[in-house]
């Protein structure tokens, strides 16, 4: 009888008790050719419609009789198809196992209703829906290859990396300590499974290859992994004097296996503009303050884009900053990136909820000094160079 008890019990328990199950979506839309996936930066068109379908599926999920269910859904990929596009989409539900069949149904319909309530729109084939259940290694595969997705999604207000906390695991997954002879020197930003985006300042008088080396993971001297480096190259026309084009690209000896922890920041497009009052993030493990003591966990402060011609004022860095640079901050001197910061990302979310590196810390007058905001390399400026070096 105890022995009955006990089945009936772990039955009744793995009948009941919600799993995770991932799925792959496909469907179709006619008349027009996408060719994009999250792998890389999508045009400013494939955002808009990606956007707009994302928002769609949240909300019919949500509003669905499987809402307790639902716990994630997003566009992975548009790949070509005749006379159209295959739209790929990557789901996340938690259920009973007794649940499976049924379930799988359920989410075709609703999509398929989806489908059919925005054929005007989207031009979609509500009749090319398919799902299927794919393994949680599958699912990883899928969403790991994607640029600018972390696996926790963390601003924490207030945070610094001037008298900072700790930023949490997984929050910013392309963030790497470019170290010299062991030890942490500066920041970049992985954009690819062997390119890293770096400051061209970070290397200009330490060029032996064999003496970097590169680290992932959340505390700097406990990587998850560590690479050795291939190549540095400096932008062509970098002058530390003035800092201009502060920009760098550091080729990995070997390749990076994606995971939840290590990811790529997508690339902005060179046409991406910032508008004053815009939140970004800086993150690395520079000085805590001014010559001060340095973090072992990574750091991370939320900034807001300050205009150019603010930055230019005489009272605060009296015009040294040029178009192909952005300021960060706040002129109150609140939050700032610090020594041993530079080459780290000031990175911006989008609406779709996906990271871009669109500045690269470079130079500042002191940490968190009123007035006195952080400079960054605007990417976008360099988005040409950068393709044109690295073949992405």
């Amino acid at each position: 009888m105890v022995i009955l008890g006990v089945t009936i019990g772990l039955l009744v328990h793995f009948l009941a008790v919600g799993k995770m199950y991932y799925y792959q979506g496909d469907f179709h839309i006619s008349g027009v050719t996408y060719n994009s996936s999250c792998e890389t930066t999508a045009s400013q068109a494939n955002t808009d419609l990606s956007r707009d379908m994302e928002a769609k599926m949240l909300s019919v999920f949500q509003n669905s009789r499987i809402f307790k269910e639902y716990v994630s859904s997003q566009i992975i990929n548009f790949l070509p198809h005749p006379n159209g596009s295959r739209v790929q989409l990557h789901m996340t539900f938690k259920f009973p196992p007794g649940k499976s069949q049924s379930m799988r149904s359920k989410i075709r319909a609703i999509l398929q209703q989806m489908l059919k309530d925005n054929m005007a729109t989207w031009k979609a084939v509500p009749t090319s829906i398919k799902i299927i259940e794919i393994s949680k290694f599958k699912s990883d595969m899928l969403v790991n290859n994607c640029c600018g997705r972390p696996v926790v999604n963390s601003i924490a207000t207030g945070n610094r990396v001037v008298n900072g906390k700790n930023a949490q695991e997984g929050a910013w997954p392309w963030m790497a300590s470019i170290q010299w002879r062991g030890t942490h020197f500066c920041g970049a930003s992985l954009i690819s499974s062997r390119w890293l985006l770096s400051a061209a300042h970070c290397f200009v008088k330490k060029t032996s290859l064999k003496d970097w080396t590169v680290n992932f993971g959340l505390v700097v001297n406990k990587p998850y992994i560590t690479h050795k480096v291939r190549r540095i190259i400096l932008h062509e026309h970098f002058k530390s004097a003035g800092v201009h084009n502060d920009i760098a690209l550091v080729e990995l000896a070997n390749e990076v296996s994606f995971t939840k922890y290590i990811r790529k920041i997508c690339l902005p497009e060179a046409s991406m503009k910032l508008s004053e009052q815009d939140k970004v993030v800086v993150t690395g493990w520079g000085a805590l303050s001014m010559n001060g003591p340095r973090p072992v966990i990574l750091q991370e402060a939320p900034l807001k884009i300050i205009d150019n011609e603010i930055c230019n004022a005489p009272h605060v860095l009296s015009g040294l900053v040029l178009d192909t640079m952005l300021c960060a901050g706040y002129l109150s001197g609140e939050a700032d990136a610090c020594q041993n910061d530079s080459g780290g990302p000031l990175a911006y979310i989008d609406s779709r909820k996906i990271w871009h590196i669109v500045g690269i810390v470079s130079w500042g007058e002191g940490c968190a000094k009123k007035n006195k905001p952080g400079v960054y390399t605007r990417v976008s400026s360099y988005h040409d160079w950068i393709i044109s070096k690295t073949g992405l």
